[in-house]
């Protein structure tokens, strides 16, 4: 079975069969239907690695995260996976860890598959290794660091606007004395999240006791223990801010062991908004970073990178996704 049977049985040429599998728009949906019923039946399953070969191109992208056990990512991989399979590409999945020895194992295993482009979807990266990619003409989409440049482009999150919704609803019921746990400072995220509250505390005269600030690991046992800390504190704060979800349900782990309640004791805030959030007890408000427009801005941004038929890498874009705040019934008044 090959290319030429199928085109005779979709009645088109194998140009435009060529054209189907490998997603390109000039195709009309209804010939690129007609073709992949043509496949079907004919149960064809084409050499990708000969259509490589053949094209200059693999068809294939790369997705470097930084902590698959973090629910946060699996939702992005799941959109970046959607858009791919509606392009008719594959996509390599790579996780570091948080760990920059795992990076450049990563970053070997997207240059032996010969990616045809690369989305760094983690806080951290060498800047040799970034070089390596440009080197190769390999375009790049990072997010929240680096900037644009010819085929490096750029999702940006605006942190310090969710962050300010969470302070001003938990200003709004009352809250003065809110606490917060960062993600571990070594991230250029949880550094920006960090920033965005202090600035916001400052900028609302809040209580500025030192032992209300605490740095954990976005993880769940992390704000767990950090809670535990906090709630040592001479005076425990009335709302609780986290840097992500995971860090936000461990807190509230630690409010309920600590005999309080949540709101009626503590209000607490997540940022992330992963698919559980909804689903605690009580379901967490928090800051919702929309996963479909991050992962569809990354996708974009690497399939406009580089001209076809040509190694010239175009300018690199610049998105920026603006998080939303989502009340749910963890937090309430201030308590008297």
């Amino acid at each position: 079975m090959n290319i030429r049977a199928v085109a005779k049985c979709a009645n088109v040429s194998t140009a435009t069969v060529s054209r189907t599998m490998n997603g390109s728009k000039k195709v009309s949906p209804e010939t690129a239907e007609r073709v992949r019923r043509a496949i079907e039946a004919l149960n064809f399953y084409p050499n990708t690695n000969a259509r490589a070969l053949g094209s200059g191109r693999s068809g294939l992208y790369g997705l470097i995260i930084s902590d698959i056990t973090n629910p946060f990512f699996p939702e992005l991989v799941k959109s970046f996976d959607d858009i791919a399979v509606k392009h008719g590409l594959e996509l390599l999945i790579a996780n570091t860890n948080y760990d920059q020895e795992r990076m450049k194992i990563c970053v070997t295993r997207m240059l032996q598959r010969k990616v045809d482009g690369v989305a760094i979807m983690t806080s951290e990266m060498d800047d040799r290794l970034v070089e390596v990619f440009s080197h190769r003409h390999i375009p790049l989409v990072f997010l929240d660091i680096g900037t644009p440049a010819p085929g490096v482009s750029c999702v940006r999150i605006d942190y310090s606007a969710g962050i300010d919704a969470a302070m001003h609803h938990l200003i709004e019921l009352g809250h003065k004395r809110i606490a917060f746990i960062s993600g571990p400072m070594r991230l250029a995220s949880a550094r920006i999240r960090y920033k965005a509250f202090m600035e916001s505390a400052a900028r609302d005269r809040l209580d500025a006791n030192p032992k209300l600030v605490q740095e954990g690991n976005h993880r769940v046992d992390g704000g767990h223990d950090t809670m535990k800390q906090i709630l040592n504190s001479r005076k425990r704060p009335t709302a609780v801010m986290a840097s992500n979800d995971l860090t936000a349900i461990g807190a509230m782990g630690a409010i309920a062991e600590a005999g309080l309640r949540v709101p009626e004791d503590i209000s607490v805030v997540g940022y992330d908004d992963i698919q559980l959030s909804a689903f605690t007890m009580p379901p967490l408000t928090t800051v919702s970073l929309p996963r479909v427009e991050i992962a569809t801005a990354a996708f974009r941004a690497l399939m406009n990178a580089q001209h076809s038929g040509s190694k010239r890498l175009v300018p690199g874009e610049e998105h920026t996704v603006r998080p939303t705040l989502v009340q749910r019934k963890s937090t309430g008044s201030v308590p008297r």
